[in-house]
């Protein structure tokens, strides 16, 4: 089952978080839940594996710091 890691308020911000955590290996997913209408803005959620959700979340904290 797909779960949600990351939430972004855009496509841009989508994109790199997507990038971040492809090279970390995980396998990713970005779903729309863009309701406007506009692609580059909007909100989008990051899915992976629920098997790999604590290393995604390990991969973003480490981004950040």
């Amino acid at each position: 089952m797909w779960m949600v890691v990351y939430i972004t308020q855009s496509k841009e911000a989508s994109e790199k978080i997507r990038t971040l955590l492809q090279q970390a290996g995980l396998p990713v997913k970005v779903r729309s839940v863009n309701q406007s209408g506009n692609d580059q803005f909007g909100s989008y959620e990051i899915l992976v594996p629920e098997a790999e959700l604590s290393e995604a979340h390990n991969v973003i904290i480490e981004a950040v710091i």
